[in-house]
């Protein structure tokens, strides 16, 4: 099976966010598979070569019709490992100090730069012969893909066989533009309609991509259904997840068990494992409250935060309840985001500097190191359409305190009995309900035999990204043999 992959960023050569991390990993993954082959394509950003990838230059050029004009393409390649990435380059578009956004916000002209990208992988694919058969598109930068494949390239024989997979990582970001860019992307008057590309007035990408694919995809089965029936997750396009829903299906993402090994962490001390941990994070707790100026009680309960500063997180709740468990827990915070948010924390810190630690930005080796000292790990979202903090804290067994929401709803077990639990979780992100989840888990601290049950029980559950991409794939092959029909 050939298969390309279509995203506006991939790790490791441009990221903004967990994005990146899900494309770069499904990349590596599917290309591990018997009888697959893969190709990535990605915009050529300024920032894009150099370090370790030395990126060749795919000869020639190809041309773009962009709204009455065209607009000339070159690539550039690069082999990474078994896969093949191709990168889409245009100055005007992609060499720029941001990928999708300047000082001030978002890019004017960003319809036409992901216009030009989705039209480009098309003409590129045809341009080296690499005719797949199954595009697998990822979030609204790519969502016009699979409507192009579906009007404008309908009758391009290149294209007859080849079948479409669209991935919401996060139906929050859209690609909303006025009525205008259909012209700009080429599309017909006839597609402006409620059942195509028409959404309030203007052109929605990502629904583009909702309409036109022929499988859907998201990042959890539970994140799957929230945004089908309930607005504040389906963001407006809930009557058309629901419309396409036989076609939906949700796939757990999963994490790179190689960066993310408490065994073989470069960041630790002294690594461990599910039959080491007691020893291991005892030295890790200990190595960390020293760095961080906390009381060394390898006894004291550690809470862990790694996170964007966010409303969607969940984090001001935690911050008006630390106060009331200072005495019991510590508390390692990590995350940049919302100014008032990282104030609120930063003055508790400084109140309680042997008690609370604040860090503003993100360090990945302070990030593993949390990780692996904290006895919890809380993430009160109040959506969360993954999540992938609280698959990594249950391999370095820091139980996970989530709400019930999206991915977090399915990858923690909580039900009272530690024998059936990997974490804690609450109803909702309520200060109240946080309050008195902490209560327990402070009780339940003490009995450390049943304590450990739930422990082993994190670190033994796989979040490998084996799992999820054999998933995808049973879906390429449906959608493949669809198109078939």
């Amino acid at each position: 099976m050939k298969i390309l992959i279509a995203a506006s960023e991939a790790f490791p050569f441009a990221k903004t966010g967990g994005l990146a991390d899900v494309v770069g990993a499904l990349s590596q993954v599917f290309s591990r598979a018997e009888g697959v082959e893969v190709a990535l394509f990605l915009p050529k950003y300024r920032n894009i070569g150099g370090g370790a990838f030395s990126l060749k230059a795919v000869g020639g050029n190809f041309l773009i019709p962009m709204s009455g004009r065209v607009e000339t393409a070159t690539m550039s390649q690069v082999q990474w490992g078994r896969v093949s990435v191709y990168f889409i380059e245009n100055r005007k578009y992609f060499d720029r100090p941001g990928m999708y956004r300047a000082n001030f916000g978002d890019y004017e002209d960003n319809d036409e730069r992901f216009i030009f990208f989705s039209r480009a992988v098309l003409e590129g694919a045809k341009f080296i012969g690499f005719k797949p058969d199954v595009i697998h598109c990822h979030d609204w930068q790519t969502g016009l893909v699979s409507a192009y494949l579906k009007t404008i390239y309908r009758i391009d024989s290149f294209f007859s066989k080849t079948a479409t997979v669209f991935t919401i990582n996060n139906i929050a970001y859209q690609g909303m533009f006025p009525k205008e860019t259909l012209l700009k992307a080429g599309f017909p008057w006839a597609d402006f309609t409620p059942d195509k590309l028409e959404f309030y007035g203007g052109m929605n990408f990502m629904k583009a991509g909702l309409v036109f694919s022929d499988i859907l995809t998201t990042v959890s089965p539970t994140y799957a259904g929230e945004i089908q029936f309930k607005p504040d997750f389906g963001k407006g396009l809930e009557g058309v997840l629901r419309s396409r829903s036989v076609d939906l299906f949700g796939v757990l993402n999963g994490i790179d068990e190689e960066i993310w090994d408490p065994a073989t962490d470069a960041f630790l001390e002294r690594g461990y494992d599910i039959k080491s941990f007691q020893r291991g994070k005892a030295a890790a707790k200990i190595a960390l409250q020293r760095e961080l100026g906390f009381d060394e009680n390898k006894d004291m309960l550690l809470a862990g935060v790694v996170s964007r500063l966010e409303q969607q997180k969940g984090l001001d709740i935690l911050c008006k309840a630390m106060p009331e468990y200072l005495g019991k827990i510590q508390f390692a915070v990590l995350g940049a985001g919302d100014p008032g948010l990282s104030e609120a924390f930063a003055n508790l810190a400084k109140a309680e500097p042997k008690k609370i630690f604040f860090e503003t930005g993100f360090h990945d080796s302070l990030a593993h190191r949390i990780y692996a000292a904290s006895d919890i790990f809380i993430m009160p979202s109040r959506f969360e359409p993954c999540g992938l903090s609280q698959m990594i804290a249950m391999r370095y067994g820091a139980l996970p305190v989530v709400t019930r929401t999206g991915g977090l709803k399915d990858t923690v077990n909580y039900n009272g009995e530690p024998k059936d639990s990997n974490g804690f979780a609450i109803n909702n992100a309520d200060e109240g309900e946080l309050k008195s989840v902490l209560g327990h888990i402070i009780s339940l601290y003490g009995w450390r035999e049943n304590w450990d049950i739930m422990v082993r029980n994190a670190m033994k559950t796989d979040f490998s990204w084996t799992r999820s991409a054999q998933e995808y794939l049973k879906l390429f092959n449906i959608a493949y043999q669809k198109k078939q029909l």
